[in-house]
Order: structure tokens, then C-alpha cells, then sequence
């Protein structure tokens, strides 16, 4: 009998590596290690005096505080958008699916430019927290209200497709079982989601780091106070001194594949835990 061979749509393994490889050298590999170049024109003591110094200190502070906050918020109200576009059926409902994704194409800084509009003194979000002397624009705060803008279609679409695909069976199982609302979200339907709940987390402080559009306008970049990373960065290329920029991006960088590793160990972990319950 004539053996038939395992046909695939795409080549053979060999030129589809080769493929993949040259894609990511030219897209992202190259480009990264041109941050490695730069600073290797400084000397080790150099380069630890660069990232180290109190503003660039102070721009971490700001950068990592504003992110981290904003990507917990994202995460609680992600949670809750992704949990009422799933289980409820209203009204515009596929416009406001819609509009979740708004942030990733609207660009960021025309983002940036109508936050700052809403949120000065004389705006309608500043003007109300103005009467409890609260300031939104230029401050830290306004920093976070940016950063929750663009961090939160990250966690709802993480979200959204687990929730769709959990099964109800579960919850009716264990409601017959005298299980309360709590009982039966912290117990069968959290575990489930908290994988894609991390994973939409550590997106969304990833992406909030890097943010530089929407966050240069309504930041007011005090250093010290209100200047992020992003920003300290595009000022040292504009001063011509690329070696401290792309030391401090090189920090930025690592920390970026900090997250994003933990992020694909969690989800390899999560996939085991899953495979061998099933």
C-alpha cells in the first residue's frame, strides 16, 4: 500500500524557522541589542551611575508607583466589564464590546491631549474634583487616570474569552450543593479566571511602563514629582546623549522581560494544572 505523507498548508519545519528567525532578528532582535551597543559605550561604574541617579531614581518611582496602581484598578474593573459583557444581555451591548478596544486604536496622544482637557481646573472632570481640592491634571493621579486608559482592554480581553468558555454546569453544581453567590465565584468560577487575570494583569503594567503619548500631556513632568521614564529617556535623546538613554531604556527593557517571563510561566504552570485535572 502507497504511504502517504503529512502534508502542511505552511512549508517544511526547516524553512519556517528560518523564516521566524529572520522576522524577529530584523523586527525585534536587532533593535533590542542596538540598546546593548549604546551602552556598552559606557563603563560598568558609568553605567551604574546613569540608572542610578536621584532623578532617573525618581522617574522609576513614578513610572513603577503610577503603573502598578493603575493595574490593579484595571484589573478589579476589568474583571467586572468582561464578567457583564459575558453574562448579560442589554442594549449597545457589541458597541461597548466595541469600544474597549478603542484605546488600542486610538493614538495615544490624542488620548493624552483630551484626558488633559477633561481633567485641567477649568475641565468637566477637573472642575468637580476641583470643589474637594482634589487636582487631577499634572499630578500623579492624572498619571494613573492616563495609564487606566490604555491598560484595561489588556485585562478585559485576557478576561473575556475564559469567562465565555467556562462552563455553567459547575456554578448549577455547586449552587445544588448549598453554595451562596460568594462561595460560588471565589470557589469555582475565580480559580478558573485567575490565570487569564494575571496574564491581563502583567499586560497591562507592561504596556503602562512603556506608556509615552497619552501620560506626556496631562503628567505636567516635574522631576522628581511627575516625570516617568519614558520621558527622562526622550529627554536624553534629545540632549544628544544616547549612551544614558539607552541605559536607562536597557533598565526599562530587562524589566519589561521580567514581567512577560513570569507572565508565560504562569501560564505554562496554569496549563499543566489544567491538563492534569482533565
Amino acid at each position: 500500500m502507497r504511504s502517504t505523507k503529512n502534508k502542511h498548508t505552511i512549508p517544511g519545519f526547516g524553512l519556517s524557522m528560518g523564516i521566524t528567525l529572520a522576522i524577529l532578528g530584523l523586527v525585534v532582535i536587532i533593535p533590542l541589542c542596538s540598546l546593548v551597543i549604546y551602552s556598552a559605550q559606557l563603563s560598568f561604574h558609568d553605567f551604574i551611575a546613569t540608572i542610578t541617579r536621584p532623578r532617573v531614581l525618581a522617574s522609576y518611582q513614578v513610572s513603577f508607583l503610577t503603573a502598578f496602581i493603575a493595574s490593579l484598578i484595571n484589573t478589579v474593573t476589568g474583571v467586572v466589564l468582561a464578567w457583564v459583557l459575558v453574562r448579560y444581555e442589554f442594549p449597545w451591548k457589541r458597541f461597548l464590546d466595541g469600544i474597549i478596544e478603542l484605546p488600542f486604536a486610538l493614538p495615544t496622544a490624542v488620548a493624552g491631549i483630551a484626558l488633559t482637557h477633561l481633567t485641567v481646573s477649568n475641565g468637566w472632570v477637573g472642575s468637580f474634583f476641583g470643589k474637594f481640592g482634589i487636582e487631577v491634571a499634572y499630578t500623579r493621579l492624572g498619571i494613573i487616570i492616563a495609564l487606566i486608559f490604555i491598560g484595561i482592554p489588556f485585562v478585559v480581553r485576557s478576561v473575556q474569552p475564559v469567562l465565555e468558555k467556562t462552563d455553567a454546569e459547575y456554578e448549577a453544581a455547586a449552587e445544588l450543593m448549598g453554595a451562596d453567590r460568594r462561595q460560588i465565584f471565589f470557589r469555582v468560577i475565580l480559580p478558573e479566571l485567575m490565570p487569564s487575570i494575571i496574564a491581563g494583569f502583567t499586560m497591562a503594567f507592561a504596556r503602562c511602563l512603556g506608556e509615552y503619548g497619552s501620560v506626556v500631556f496631562i503628567a505636567g513632568n516635574t522631576p522628581y514629582e511627575t516625570e516617568i521614564t519614558p520621558l527622562l529617556i526622550m529627554s536624553e535623546l534629545q540632549e544628544f546623549d544616547y549612551a544614558s538613554a539607552t541605559s536607562i531604556a536597557l533598565v526599562m527593557l530587562f524589566t519589561a522581560f521580567v514581567i512577560l517571563f513570569i507572565n508565560a510561566a504562569v501560564q505554562s504552570r496554569a496549563s499543566k494544572i489544567i491538563s492534569g485535572i482533565e
